[in-house]
């Protein structure tokens, strides 16, 4: 595998920007690699999951590139009062990196997924673009931005949502919309520890998915919200992320 940083210019967030990609070697003149879009969580950058998990042994033999942006702290969200995170996810970064990268466009080999933050921004991309993403997965997901919980938690957040968030940013009423418009949704793999703090949310936003009649894999374990938990649960997801 090959790790790499690439450092560019965001015309979208008007700033310079960074993103690490793993990379399969040995890959066949204009052969296109199957892609995880993944995404870390408040707090962290494009630096977290390499040095907080195994992630490169992990993918080795998958065949997939994985490519991980610096979302900074904006919940991969156009800001109400800052920069436009979702339009930098969603449009540019995929169009930067397939100028750089052999990266299939098609929506078979994309997925998407993340922790805390991350794993709220990977579930919006499922959600809001199901069109281009097979599956997505979120570890301890922020998936109830609504919740007092996150609101508590982070004094950011009318900065990034405003008093009362979109429709579009918030991820039960897009499971009902898309439910409601017969979408083909994206496999759905959901992990949160018992203890963490966002258990309850997480839990929520499972038994909607299901009262919707969406699938979502649900996996859970004794931890709290910590790297190690997490990192005990990324092969487990990339095995059901590779399934046929």
């Amino acid at each position: 595998m090959a790790h790499l940083t690439c450092r560019f210019f965001s015309r979208t967030l008007n700033m310079a920007s960074t993103l690490s990609a793993i990379l399969p070697e040995g890959l066949a003149p204009g052969e296109k690699c199957r892609t995880l879009w993944l995404l870390h969580g408040y707090t962290e950058d494009h630096t977290a999951w390499c040095r907080r998990t195994s992630l490169e042994r992990y993918v080795d033999g998958t065949g997939l590139a994985v490519v991980m942006p610096d979302g900074h702290n904006g919940y991969y969200t156009n800001m109400k009062r800052g920069r436009a995170y979702w339009d930098f996810l969603s449009e540019e970064l995929p169009a930067i990196a397939r100028s750089l990268f052999p990266l299939s466009d098609r929506r078979e080999d994309n997925y998407a997924a993340g922790l805390s933050m991350g794993g709220y921004g990977a579930f919006k991309l499922a959600l809001r673009r199901p069109d281009l993403f097979a599956a997505a997965g979120s570890f301890a997901g922020a998936v109830d931005i609504l919740s007092p919980v996150m609101r508590r938690r982070n004094g950011d957040f009318p900065l990034i949502f405003g008093e009362t968030a979109d429709r579009e940013d918030d991820l039960f009423a897009l499971a009902s919309l898309r439910k409601e418009e017969g979408a083909d949704i994206p496999r759905l793999f959901q992990f949160c520890g018992t203890e963490d703090f966002l258990y309850k949310d997480n839990r929520r936003f499972r038994d909607h998915l299901e009262s919707l009649g969406i699938p979502v894999a649900w996996q859970e374990e004794k931890g709290i919200h910590d790297w190690d938990v997490w990192d005990r649960n990324v092969p487990g997801f990339l095995e059901w992320l590779c399934r046929p």
